[in-house]
């Protein structure tokens, strides 16, 4: 039976072209993102900020929000955030942290369950206090760093000296996108969300490894072949594998989207806008920083196009 071929066999696309654009593009939005994040900031969810997060569905199946609110601020429990999500009639209610301790926290899910029990049914309650939030906030914190700091370190004992600083560049690139999805849809920050970015950053590892193995594969086959030309042969010679990894995992992402539920759609959504950005990264980020390091800019001599298809 014959194979089909996700990218033509003998493709010559002149990728490194297209860096006269992402470059200006990827530096416009990572501006962006560090301005908004700075005045804006992202949004936190309960697991940060601490407090108490309700989420009901009406029994007749339409919801009143603006009724909810006016009856959930008069609790005197502070500002209370009320908004609609998912199907029709589910509501989420998120009070602020009490000052007097877990029976505080208590008085404000018994007083929402005396009040709305007979209208709503309680889906989902948590409650989180400032001492649980405050270790969270750390934790997360430091599992983040430290495991950024352990792929850059692996990616520079990985490669050679040029080779490493791109793909460091790449994945930093990666990560500071990724925030910048979540400041700008305003998606809940919490404990999913790390994991979700540390999910981001193997992801975007696994694309990068792939082109630049093949990269040093041929800087070490075609000694004079020019930066670009060797360049854009690399991906070229891996965009079939690219396409098809990044194709099935965006549809096993797209389902959990549509069909997971309110309760992994966030993380969801987060890991699909992730699953393009580092592959948009490896290919029109990482390698077309290499020309600006300085790998084989000087070198002028080309290699027999039968060679260099012989490489595929």
């Amino acid at each position: 039976m014959r194979l089909v071929r996700l990218w033509p066999e003998n493709s010559h696309f002149d990728f490194m072209r297209l860096r006269r654009f992402s470059f200006p593009l990827s530096a416009l939005i990572s501006v962006a993102t560090a301005i908004v994040l700075m005045t804006v900031g992202l949004n936190f969810g309960i697991d940060f900020k601490g407090g108490t997060l309700m989420e009901i569905q009406a029994k007749s199946g339409q919801a009143n929000v603006a009724q909810i609110r006016q009856t959930a601020e008069s609790f005197g429990f502070g500002d209370v955030e009320v908004q609609e999500f998912g199907s029709t009639g589910e509501v989420s209610l998120r009070f602020p942290i009490q000052s007097g301790g877990e029976a505080a926290q208590t008085a404000v899910v018994q007083k929402a369950r005396d009040t709305f029990s007979n209208e709503y049914d309680f889906r989902r309650v948590e409650t989180v206090g400032p001492r649980v939030s405050g270790e969270l906030v750390q934790s997360g914190t430091i599992g983040i760093v430290l495991s950024v700091i352990a792929v850059l370190f692996y990616l520079w004992f990985r490669f050679e000296r040029e080779l490493a600083v791109a793909s460091i560049i790449g994945t930093l690139h990666d990560i500071v996108l990724t925030i910048g999805f979540f400041v700008i849809t305003r998606h809940e920050f919490n404990m999913t969300s790390i994991a979700a970015i540390l999910t981001i950053v193997g992801y975007s590892l696994n694309e990068t490894v792939v082109v630049f193995d093949r990269t040093r594969e041929l800087m070490r086959r075609y000694k004079a072949m020019p930066a670009k030309e060797l360049l854009n042969l690399s991906i070229n010679t891996t965009m079939s594998r690219t396409i098809m990894t990044a194709t099935t995992t965006a549809l096993s992402l797209l389902a959990l989207v549509l069909f997971g539920g309110q309760a992994i759609q966030g993380f969801a959504q987060v890991m699909l806008y992730g699953v393009v950005i580092c592959t948009y990264s490896a290919i029109c980020i990482s390698s077309p920083m290499l020309i600006y390091i300085g790998l084989r800019g000087s070198e002028t001599v080309k290699v027999p196009e039968g060679r260099a298809a012989a490489a595929e």
